[in-house]
C-alpha cells in the first residue's frame, strides 16, 4: 500500500515539483537532481511526509535545502581544470515547459524571490503555506512575490502605448 501511493504522489508531483525547483535554481541538472534527492529522501520518512499539509511544498523546499548543504560542502573544494560554470541555456529549460526567455530571467531574481515564485506560482500554494514553507512571515512572501512579478513584468513585457493624438 505504502509503495502503490508513494509511486502515485511521484507520478503527479514530480514535473510540477521539477519546474519548481528549476525555477528557483535555474538549472536543469541541478534540478533533476535535487528533486530525485527530495524524492528519495519522502520515500524514506513517507508516513511522515504523506500527513505534511502541502506534501509537493515539503519536496521542493528539501529540493531547495538540499542544494543549499551542497553548496556548503563543495564551496571550499577547488575546481580544477576548464570548468567554466556552463550557461544554463535554452537546453536546460528544454522539455521542462518553462519558456528560455523566462527561465533567463527568472535566474536573475534573487534566490528568496525565485523560491517564493516557485512555490507560489508553480506549486500554487497560498501565502501562509508558503511563509511555513520558507520559514518567513506572510507579509514577507507577498512582499517579494510583489517585487519578482514586478521584475518580470518589466523584462518580459512589451508595452504598446499609442502616441496621444493618434
Amino acid at each position: 500500500m505504502k509503495q502503490l501511493e508513494f509511486e502515485e504522489f511521484y507520478r503527479c508531483g514530480r514535473d510540477v515539483c521539477l519546474r519548481a525547483v528549476l525555477a528557483a535554481v535555474g538549472d536543469r541538472q541541478l534540478a533533476e537532481d535535487l528533486v530525485a534527492e527530495a524524492f528519495a529522501r519522502a520515500w524514506a520518512t513517507w508516513p511522515r511526509v504523506r500527513r505534511h499539509p502541502a506534501p509537493r511544498a515539503w519536496i521542493v523546499r528539501t529540493a531547495l535545502n538540499t542544494r543549499i548543504s551542497w553548496w556548503r560542502r563543495r564551496r571550499y573544494e577547488v575546481a580544477l581544470g576548464d570548468h567554466d560554470g556552463r550557461d544554463a541555456g535554452a537546453e536546460q529549460s528544454a522539455g521542462s515547459g518553462l519558456d528560455p526567455a523566462l527561465l533567463a530571467v527568472l535566474r536573475q531574481l534573487p534566490r528568496r524571490q525565485r523560491e517564493v515564485i516557485a512555490l507560489r506560482v508553480f506549486l500554487d500554494l497560498d501565502t501562509a503555506t508558503t511563509a511555513k514553507t520558507l520559514g518567513i512571515a506572510p507579509g514577507t512572501v507577498t512582499a517579494h512575490l510583489a517585487r519578482a512579478v514586478a521584475t518580470l513584468r518589466g523584462h518580459l513585457v512589451t508595452l504598446n502605448i499609442p502616441e496621444a493624438g493618434s
